[in-house]
């Protein structure tokens, strides 16, 4: 039991993977995969939405178990936080692939932020400053996935929604795209404000440091 925890963020940078992939494949950005007809596109996003969907699972239940069965490790410590930046990440980019333009800027900004505080960490981190992680930045990463879930689920639900009238049906996908885009920002605010904390907490601790 105490193996579980690795065992299911082992899994997550799997499906990161699978979900980047598939993606990839559906937008036809694969080198020697020939473009995918409209049916394969619809199985290679539902896979890509499948696999985030469960990531996105395990990396609640990873850090509960750990904790509920004291089985926190150096390593689930280390790379539990990776499979967080790699999933956000590659999802992101992975939609950008696909052509939604929509998450364009505020995907740049998480990414510009995502990068900048690994950096930080990393500078820090041989002064032996390290930079704990605070109730927003965690709330951060629980928004970014639920926008990315909602704007990723969109062509499966447009889809499922089929059998409705047209106009009603493009209706409410363009609304339930505002409102999930809409998501998505309120997700990179909290993401950028977070990194404006992190930045001034390094430098006081630099500034105590000196």
């Amino acid at each position: 039991m105490k193996a579980l925890p690795n065992i299911l963020t082992g899994l997550r940078l799997a499906l990161c993977l699978v979900m980047f992939l598939a993606l990839c494949a559906a937008a036809g950005a694969v080198p020697g995969l020939p473009q995918a007809d409209s049916r394969l596109v619809g199985e290679l996003v539902a896979l890509a939405f499948g696999s985030f969907v469960i990531a996105a699972v395990t990396d609640f239940f990873d850090g509960w178990l750990a904790r509920r069965y004291d089985a926190v490790s150096l390593t689930g410590a280390i790379l539990d936080p990776i499979a967080d930046k790699i999933l956000v990440c590659g999802a992101l980019i992975g939609l950008l692939v696909l052509g939604a333009r929509d998450v364009a800027l505020p995907a740049g900004l998480i990414l510009f932020r995502e990068f900048a505080v690994s950096a930080m960490r990393e500078v820090l981190a041989p002064r032996g400053i390290k930079l704990p992680v605070t109730f927003l930045a965690k709330t951060k990463t629980t928004l970014q996935l639920l926008a990315i879930g909602a704007v990723m689920g969109l062509p499966l639900l447009s889809q499922a929604l089929m059998r409705m009238d047209e106009l009603a049906r493009m209706e409410l996908i363009r609304k339930l795209l505002v409102g999930s885009v809409a998501l998505l920002w309120v997700a990179t605010a909290v993401t950028v404000w977070t990194g404006i904390e992190y930045a001034l907490a390094a430098r006081r601790a630099l500034a105590a440091k000196a």
